[in-house]
């Protein structure tokens, strides 16, 4: 048996997300059928993150065993021909047998793009549009508060009942003006249900002045419950970005549990 990595981009559009669903198109079941195509076997793809319907992805990752000799690389080319133009394979290489795409990741890095233009239909797809100046030197003071290690049960679209602990760490919170658009970067460790949409959210508030800059902290508290919780923003603004494992990767699940921290071990889904 042979592991492959995949680093796969895909237009999250005309996706019903990432995870598997009967009767809907996915980019997990597009990309099992799409090697069930080629070599005849009936695998399973382990995704790095479960992105949401709509949301985008420039560097997810996944990974596969197969008993069919073909050349690592090749697996590229080879899974770019049977799928659809909307999804494609950037790289792919075999890995350890210990390599897990979900659990051996160190960090993910997610952008949120909000257009303050006009609509524009060359892009409309990929970026939230709201058309406005915004306030970027206090959406970036703002999102001082989101780096660290903190309780993001404010920022939780949906409790996942298998989730029992909403801490989360973040390393980055970054927030820049990029042409006519407002770009919110963040990387870290796993992200709750709808959790990258509400940050934006919350510094979209910020930035249109619907919200002040210290309120962010106080979601991170248990002041919370006598505050609105930020507004989820559609999933069409959302990109995964990049995914990292460092040189030698490791279950970064078990020695988390170790510890007693069981973060790892929720879905990751945005």
């Amino acid at each position: 048996m042979r592991r492959i990595q995949l680093v796969v981009s895909y237009d999250g559009t005309e996706f019903c997300g990432w995870a598997a669903q009967t009767g809907q198109r996915t980019v997990q079941s597009t990309l099992r059928e799409a090697v069930r195509r080629i070599s005849g076997e009936e695998i399973e793809i382990v995704g790095a993150s479960r992105t949401d319907s709509g949301a985008h992805a420039k560097g997810q990752v996944c990974h596969f065993d197969t008993k069919v000799n073909i050349e690592p690389a090749k697996w590229t080319r080879i899974l770019n021909k049977v799928m659809a133009p909307d999804i494609a394979v950037v790289s792919s290489k075999q890995v350890d047998d210990s390599f897990h795409s979900r659990f051996s990741a160190m960090d993910r890095f997610y952008r949120y793009r909000i257009s303050t233009a006009q609509r524009d239909p060359f892009r409309s797809r990929f970026v939230h549009v709201y058309g406005r100046p915004l306030n970027l030197q206090d959406m970036q003071e703002a999102s001082k508060a989101l780096v660290g290690d903190h309780d993001f049960l404010a920022f939780t679209e949906e409790l996942d009942p298998h989730v029992e602990n909403t801490r989360r760490v973040l390393y980055s919170v970054n927030v820049s003006q990029v042409r006519d658009e407002v770009w919110v970067d963040v990387v870290g460790t796993a992200f709750l249900r709808g959790m990258m949409r509400r940050m934006a959210g919350v510094l979209l508030e910020v930035g249109r002045g619907y919200r002040p800059v210290e309120e962010v902290s106080r979601l991170l508290t248990e002041e919370r419950n006598s505050l609105m919780w930020p507004v989820v923003l559609p999933a069409n603004g959302l990109c995964l970005m990049r995914i990292r494992y460092g040189r030698h990767p490791i279950d970064n699940r078990s020695k988390t549990l170790k510890s007693g921290d069981n973060r790892f071990t929720a879905s990751e889904n945005v």
